[in-house]
């Protein structure tokens, strides 16, 4: 039995899309940029196989820029990284000759405080062989004041003008420790900013001949000091013979060596 068979539709070529008219005056709409092909490209026309060949070689272009540019970086780091080696140029070991590397001694440490401490020690130091009768002023308390002070400065003291703020007693003392405790009494009392000062030295009535025997050393003492101005025999009611009155400088005029 003859079996008819439809015959196939054979399909038309697409027909071209008509053109939409223009509007007079509008600018004409720009070509489209091709996009990147991600599969077989169909080409239409000469236009569009000239429109691929631009891209890929603006491609083309793009990437060798980009190529020079990151070649050129790289150039620029290595000859920074290089720079000391170019400059030095290029350089050979030293041959080794076998010598043998000290090391040098270390210098021995100085004790430069404990040679303050002695200097200054040594500077407020005082002594038993200083002569203070020729410093000391020929009246009768022979009173004495330093160089550039005036005779109204003991007339003051022994008047009493200055208010006596401490009073140091050496009854009873070596010489030795007499001399050790009119130091540091001077060096604390200056420190407190203290001027008026009373030392008490005694009058001899209970040592060997009746005669004071730390009266002219302390007088001889302070002479030597820096911090002291002047002092004075007291006065009857402050210890008499047996005591000096004694002006220390000012906090601002105590030069700095004494």
């Amino acid at each position: 039995m003859n079996t008819s068979q439809a015959p196939r539709s054979q399909a038309s070529p697409a027909s071209p899309q008509p053109r939409r008219p223009r509007t007079p005056g509008a600018p004409a709409a720009a070509p489209a940029s091709p996009a990147k092909a991600t599969g077989p490209v169909t080409v239409h026309g000469l236009q569009d196989l000239q429109a691929i060949r631009a891209e890929l070689a603006a491609r083309e272009a793009r990437a060798a820029a980009e190529a020079a540019a990151r070649a050129a970086a790289a150039a620029r780091r290595d000859a920074l990284r290089n720079q000391f080696a170019h400059a030095v140029g290029k350089v050979h070991p030293l041959p080794d000759r076998g010598l043998a590397v000290f090391e040098p001694d270390l210098p021995p440490p100085i004790p430069v405080q404990h040679q303050l401490d002695e200097a200054r020690v040594l500077l407020e130091s005082i002594s038993d062989d200083f002569d203070a009768s020729t410093l000391l002023d020929t009246d009768d308390a022979l009173s004495y004041r330093q160089a550039g002070v005036g005779p109204d400065v003991t007339r003051r003291l022994r008047r009493g003008e200055w208010a006596i703020q401490r009073q140091l007693d050496l009854h009873g003392l070596r010489t030795e420790q007499a001399r050790e405790a009119l130091g540091a009494f001077l060096r604390d009392s200056a420190k407190r900013g203290l001027r008026c000062l009373r030392v008490v030295h005694g009058k001899g009535l209970g040592s060997v001949g009746k005669s004071p025997v730390l009266k002219g050393r302390v007088q001889g003492w302070l002479i030597q000091k820096q911090e002291v101005l002047a002092f004075v025999q007291a006065r009857p009611i402050d210890g008499g013979a047996g005591a000096l009155v004694v002006l220390l400088r000012p906090v601002k005029q105590r030069p700095a060596g004494g």
